[in-house]
């Protein structure tokens, strides 16, 4: 059983190492601010776009340093999901509370997703891109300020006027959809000119790296953009890889999406259908970035009109979100053992549905587990128990030979070979279980159902760490007597540490969401449950052997 206890410490020190990181990461002081480049056009913040003679939109995006988000009027939308503000500098979502989910910090307030304030930005912004149309700067009007869903009514519109450059008359609208995170971003072009129009449109994100409130140091998620292609399929994008200009985007795509990611939820532009586009990143100002779209329009002839629409999703990350957008459901990160949690979280939500509590789904969920792997746990038991009962030899063997490490290893295999022991027997079954119980953490990690969802008592967000460190602290408890029940192992070191890692695992659980604490303190006790059953069963047959 000696790589099982390496595979423990392994597991240990990578989690130190992962807990190091991020400590040093939010503690290291703000980078310095980016120097502007010695020629910049004269919107900065607004990708351009070359056109090719093929084709009357299709373009090379390259967006550069930003420059600050106009101030105008803010508009406040309110549906039975959302509450948005646009602002007419730019007709920009750059607020956003999703209603049905509540703050991490504060369950009195709703969840704040895009937001542009002093402290943090993250915002929706699109425009369009030829002579004299409006960009995601350009000044809109609009008839109210204060827009509800009203009762019976399944859509919400609102109108914004560009205001009048040129011979293009531009109205960007907003729908809003009952019941849904999806918001419709259209624009109706009238070309009162007297050559045709051909213009394109870019929908971004402009976010900086801070984290979303109550995100855990401890825990690390991913925050940052993803795009998705039929080629490609599902590609992160991190913000170190933008400002070191190591991004490889998908080349002449035809389809796809470009989102920007956070535990638990999701904002994501949806282009319809098929068609060339261009997806761009770039380190802006400070510390934001930029991750968009470009998408040609039809030409518009003069005399006519034209309208173009794109899909944005702002909501929570789940697995059913393929049936909006392709994809679009692995905006639930389960990190690459996606293979094995996806089926999990699926057995997992039906026995909530029966159970109707998320707590008790983890527990049945893990016993099922535990059951299905119970022939592969109990051989690894059984190889501890021949472990355990052979310990005394062992240690009179050690203190035979003392220092001469060569004839102590062959006295040890010539007892092995002797007792019929195979000391690696039970690794193999522990390794071939570790995909699957890894894949579960993640399942329970990055589920949006398990948050503020309430167990038992005091646990009242499966989600967040136990508040009273009671979890942590059966699940050390629990640890120690699995260690009790383990055969010594015959280095003092390995001894020593093996007695360690129980605390130390506890108080790096104290920082673990509920969820997770509880599902490891039920694998615990079951293998406790089934390693004291093995135990008692081979050392009464060898006490009967003894005796024959």
């Amino acid at each position: 059983m000696g790589l099982q206890r390496l595979f423990l410490f392994l597991i240990f020190s990578f989690s130190l190492v992962v807990l190091w990181g991020e400590w040093t990461r939010q503690n290291q002081p703000p980078a310095p601010p980016v120097a502007a480049a010695a020629e910049t056009p004269k919107d900065p913040s607004i990708p351009t776009a070359t056109v090719r003679a093929s084709q009357p939109a299709v373009m090379a995006a390259t967006p550069v340093e930003a420059k600050s988000i106009p101030s105008g009027k803010r508009i406040v939308v309110t549906t039975d999901t959302l509450r948005a503000e646009i602002n007419t500098a730019g007709g920009n979502l750059q607020h956003l509370d999703l209603v049905q989910h509540r703050d991490a910090e504060d369950q009195s307030k709703p969840i704040t997703l895009l937001q542009q304030d002093g402290t943090r930005t993250y915002v929706a912004q699109s425009g369009l891109l030829g002579k004299d149309l409006p960009t995601h700067n350009s000044e809109y009007t609009v008839q109210g300020d204060d827009f509800t869903l009203a009762e019976g009514k399944d859509a919400l519109e609102v109108r914004l006027n560009a205001n009048p450059v040129g011979d293009a008359r531009v109205t960007k609208v907003y729908t809003f959809h009952r019941g849904s995170y999806l918001v419709d971003v259209s624009y109706e072009i009238e070309n009162k000119g007297k050559t045709a129009l051909t213009p394109s449109a870019y929908f971004q994100f402009v976010r900086d790296t801070t984290a979303a409130a109550g995100e855990s140091t401890f825990v690390p998620t991913y925050t940052g953009p993803a795009i998705y292609t039929d080629l490609e399929k599902f590609q992160k994008i991190e913000f170190s890889s933008i400002e070191k200009n190591k991004v490889i985007l998908p080349a002449n795509p035809d389809n796809g999406w470009i989102g920007m990611l956070q535990h638990y939820f999701v904002a994501a532009w949806l282009p319809e259908g098929k068609g060339p586009r261009e997806f761009y990143t770039k380190k802006l100002d400070a510390d934001l970035y930029s991750a968009g779209v470009i998408l040609p329009v039809a030409s518009i002839e003069p005399g006519q009109s034209g309208r173009f629409t794109t899909q944005l999703y702002m909501g929570p990350a789940q697995s059913k979100l393929d049936d909006v957008a392709p994809g679009l459901g692995l905006s639930v990160d389960y990190g690459w053992l996606t293979i094995f949690a996806t089926p999990l979280f699926w057995l997992m939500s039906h026995i909530n549905d029966l159970v109707n509590n998320w707590g008790v789904a983890i527990v049945l969920l893990t016993v099922l587990i535990k059951l299905a792997f119970f022939p592969l746990s109990a051989a690894s038991y059984r190889s501890m128990a021949k472990m355990r009962v052979v310990a005394p030899k062992l240690e009179q063997i050690k203190k035979q030979y003392g220092d001469d490490r060569e004839r102590l290893n062959k006295a040890m295999m010539d007892l092995y070979k002797n007792e019929k022991i195979n000391p690696l027997g039970g690794c193999l079954p522990v390794l071939i279980q570790i995909p699957v119980f890894i894949a579960l953490y993640w399942a329970i990690l990055s589920s949006v159902e398990l948050r503020h969802a309430p167990f038992f008592g005091w646990i009242t967000d499966l989600s967040a760490t136990d508040p009273y460190y009671i979890l942590p602290i059966i699940m050390g408890v629990s640890m120690l007597i699995q260690t009790k029940l383990n055969p010594v192992p015959p280095d003092p070191i390995q001894a020593k540490l093996m007695q360690i890692m129980p605390i130390a695992f506890s108080i790096v659980f104290f920082f673990f969401p509920a969820g997770l604490v509880l599902y490891s303190i039920v694998n615990n006790i079951l293998s406790i449950g089934q390693q004291w059953y093995i135990n008692r069963g081979t050392e009464a047959a060898r006490k009967g052997g003894a005796k024959a």
